[in-house]
């Protein structure tokens, strides 16, 4: 991977993920980019910010939304989508501000995707490695993405994964299996906090 960051670019970014749905729960405004943010960090990224319930020391998603493609400079993507996050994904009902203090936020910067190239569809597992890779299955008008921390959350194997990220696509699961279903691959650089606005510390995701 070339592209990559400092704990403390990570840090920022979760800092500014946290700082921008605060803000946009108690005032219904979105800040700007601060003044003074590194160069690094106004590149287009692709980027996902997750949110996690803590219940019982265990994480619980609350939230998940970002750009998959490096199409907006990567602080405002870190903005628009933990607001989205927080507020817009259709699996549950807005964060309200008495939550904030029972999350963990979680930034999750992309390689742009490659596509997977195989002689035979059947392929596609060999190529794939779980703890390191993402996937974006796409068919005609379905897409479906999930982050490279999924399968190692889960224990999935490759098929799994493919299987599940065709799922994720509303597609049936072994549609990784014809010809015409394209399959793309990421990376990520994952930086989270360790409890409710705690410390922040980069996500190795082991499962190689």
């Amino acid at each position: 991977m070339s592209f990559q960051l400092s704990l403390e670019e990570g840090k920022f970014l979760v800092q500014l993920a946290r700082n921008a749905v605060e803000k946009y729960l108690k005032s219904k405004k979105r800040i700007s980019v601060p003044e003074g943010t590194s160069e690094k960090l106004l590149q287009p990224c692709g980027v996902f910010v997750t949110i996690n319930t803590i219940r019982h020391k265990e994480k619980e998603l609350r939230g998940c939304i970002g750009y998959p493609y490096p199409t907006t400079p990567l602080a405002q993507a870190v903005i628009e989508s933990a607001i989205s996050s927080a507020t817009q994904d259709p699996r549950f009902y807005p964060l309200s501000l008495s939550e904030l203090d029972t999350v963990v936020f979680e930034v999750s910067v992309l390689t742009p995707p490659q596509i997977i190239i195989v002689k035979k569809p059947n392929e596609h597992p060999s190529k794939i490695k779980v703890g390191e890779d993402g996937l974006i299955v796409e068919k005609g008008m379905f897409k479906g993405l999930l982050l490279p921390q999924v399968p190692v959350e889960w224990k999935w194997d490759e098929e799994e994964f493919l299987c599940q990220c065709c799922i994720k696509a509303g597609l049936p699961p072994d549609c990784w299996l014809l010809k015409d279903t394209k399959i793309y691959k990421f990376q990520a650089i994952i930086f989270e906090e360790e409890k409710p606005r705690g410390e922040v510390k980069r996500k190795a995701l082991g499962g190689k």
